[in-house]
C-alpha cells in the first residue's frame, strides 16, 4: 500500500527522490574508456569532369539527334497492321454507322486473326540469354 508520506509534495522533491533512487541502485561497473584515436586521414580523390553538353547560342541545351526508328520486316509489318488496323477500321465503321460489305468485314477479321497468329508463331521460343528472366533496364 502506498503511504501519503512516500509521495513528494513538490516537483523538486520528486526530482530529488528519483535522483536518490538512481544514485543508490546497485553497484555500478567501472568502465575503462579507451584513448580516443585520431580520425583517419581523408583520401584525395580526383574527379574528371564529364563532357560538357552541347548548348546553342542562347545557352539552352540542344540534345543530340535521336537514332533512326527501327523498321520491321515487311511480313511483320503486314501482321502488325492487321492486328491494329483491322479492328480500327471495324470500330470506325461501327461508330460512323457505315455499312461494310460482308466480304470486307470477313477479310478484316481474317486479317486480324491471321496477323495475330503469325506474330505468335514468330515469337522466339527461348530467352535472349540462358539466365534471362525477362526484366530489362
Amino acid at each position: 500500500m502506498n503511504d501519503a508520506r512516500d509521495e513528494p509534495d513538490t516537483p523538486d522533491q520528486a526530482d530529488d527522490l528519483w535522483r536518490s533512487i538512481v544514485d543508490n541502485y546497485g553497484e555500478r561497473p567501472e568502465l575503462d574508456e579507451p584513448e580516443p584515436t585520431p580520425p583517419p586521414v581523408a583520401e584525395v580523390w580526383t574527379v574528371t569532369p564529364a563532357p560538357s553538353p552541347t548548348y546553342a547560342d542562347d545557352d539552352t541545351f540542344v540534345p543530340p539527334p535521336p537514332p533512326p526508328l527501327p523498321v520491321p520486316a515487311p511480313d511483320r509489318m503486314l501482321a502488325w497492321s492487321g492486328v491494329f488496323g483491322a479492328p480500327a477500321v471495324l470500330l470506325i465503321s461501327l461508330v460512323l454507322r457505315l455499312d461494310l460489305p460482308t466480304i470486307v468485314a470477313y477479310v478484316l477479321v481474317a486479317w486480324f486473326v491471321g496477323g495475330f497468329c503469325y506474330l505468335v508463331a514468330k515469337m522466339p521460343r527461348e530467352p535472349r540469354e540462358p539466365w534471362d528472366d525477362g526484366a530489362q533496364v
